[in-house]
């Protein structure tokens, strides 16, 4: 016997009885989405390496150290997508969706990072995303915020916490960054080492580092509040108003920072402690430059992700079931097989799920099949029943059974389905 073939390590496969919860949270994703005006958008996993380098920043870890990347047989430098903003603003530039329009747009799909594998990080992961463009207005940004949180409620996700922050613009990080980079040298000797290297490249990274030795080290750190331009303070401020006008509670969290370079302004959070220490579900915030440095026009734009294995983790607890057959036809022998085939497509046209057994066996062994399957009805078909033009429909739940002119089963399977 040749040996196995062993999955690549952080990829992992979704058995069948996984898959129906995978599918209600994106069924409940599209429904919400779609809800507030977003339409779904498709584009490639693998793009030129340089969109993740002009957008992400070739300084970040992301870039530097966890994309998978590649060159193909015609000497392009390509990557798979460790992130979605990039390539939809890419997808909406070659579209040429930009040009004083307004989109609201979502994906649904997988993404590639090389890094540690631990619970709910994986090195292939799924996410949704939501991409808004052409509105720089803070309404935007508080809408994103309510739409995520209606997602995490419809799906039962509890013990919710908004953090909320602001990046400022460009102009505002740079006087920031000057004050950070002097902070943290004078306390490099306290940091950890993947935090030292940040000292000079990512300073605001130093600030959400979550090993206790670099937490303790920048309590007194210098916040970018504090730089915040009259243009940046303002827009944030009238976020804060429309949230609280919405009911909303949040934590104004200085040490909030995005690990992508192409973040302006506002940027949240959406934790949940059903994990035990709060863990992090839904994170985004807004990218008003992105678009033009990418080649597109002047865009303003406003986006969130939501880790679809870490959601899933929160809930557990309520595992979605498999959708059972509205039927379960179990023809009793070969004789038979044509007619009952006919009978299965027959109902199938009719809109109903139906389960056919195939590969013969005794009635008592597709009975138990009928029963696992989870349907309210079996319906079995032997000689006689061809013969006579009838069915023996039986109750799966109250154990009864009768025979039914066959010209009725339909209407009869349809009527327990509605």
């Amino acid at each position: 016997m040749a040996d196995k073939i062993r999955p690549v390590r952080g990829m992992n496969d979704v058995p069948p009885e996984e898959t129906p919860a995978w599918q209600h949270l994106e069924a409940e994703a599209r429904r919400v989405l779609e809800g507030y005006g977003y339409a779904e958008i498709r584009f490639p996993h693998v793009e030129r390496l340089e969109l993740f380098a002009r957008s992400i920043g070739e300084d970040t870890d992301i870039v530097a150290k966890e994309m998978y990347t590649f060159a193909d047989t015609g000497g392009d430098t390509l990557a798979l997508r460790p992130e979605g903003t990039a390539g939809c603003v890419r997808a909406g530039i070659t579209g040429g969706l930009f040009r004083g329009q307004t989109h609201r747009l979502y994906y649904i799909g997988p993404m590639f990072r090389h890094e540690r594998p631990q619970k709910g990080r994986y090195r292939q992961f799924h996410q949704v995303g939501v991409e808004a463009f052409g509105a720089d207005t803070p309404d935007m940004d508080v809408e994103q915020i309510l739409m995520a949180r209606r997602l995490l409620q419809d799906l039962g996700v509890g013990g919710l916490t908004l953090h909320l922050n602001s990046l400022g613009k460009p102009e505002d990080r740079k006087a920031y960054r000057g004050v950070l980079i002097d902070f943290l040298e004078a306390r490099r000797d306290q940091l950890c080492e993947t935090c030292q290297e940040r000292i000079q490249r990512s300073p605001m990274r130093v600030l959400d580092c979550k090993v206790a030795s670099c937490q303790e080290a920048v309590t007194d750190a210098p916040v970018i509040a504090d730089h915040l331009g009259e243009t940046s303070q303002a827009h944030f401020d009238r976020v804060r108003a429309l949230l609280e006008a919405s009911g909303v509670p949040y934590e104004h969290n200085p040490r909030l920072v995005r690990g992508l370079d192409y973040y302006t302004d506002t940027v949240f959070e959406w934790t949940s402690d059903q994990l035990g220490a709060q863990a992090t579900v839904v994170a985004g915030g807004r990218y008003d430059r992105l678009v033009e440095e990418i080649g597109g026009p002047a865009t303003p734009a406003v986006g969130w992700a939501l880790g679809i294995e870490r959601l899933l983790a929160l809930m557990d607890a309520a595992r979605v079931p498999a959708k059972a057959p509205d039927a379960f036809l179990a023809p009793l022998d070969e004789s038979v097989e044509q007619s009952a085939m006919a009978l299965a497509e027959h109902l199938r046209d009719r809109g109903l799920a139906v389960w056919y057994h195939c590969g013969g066996g005794s009635l008592k062994s597709q009975l138990k099949k009928a029963d696992r399957s989870g349907a309210p009805l079996a319906l079995v078909i032997g000689e006689q029943e061809a013969a006579d033009g009838t069915v023996l429909v039986r109750d799966l739940t109250a154990g009864e059974q009768r025979s039914v002119a066959r010209d009725e089963v339909a209407e009869l399977v349809g009527g327990r389905a509605g």
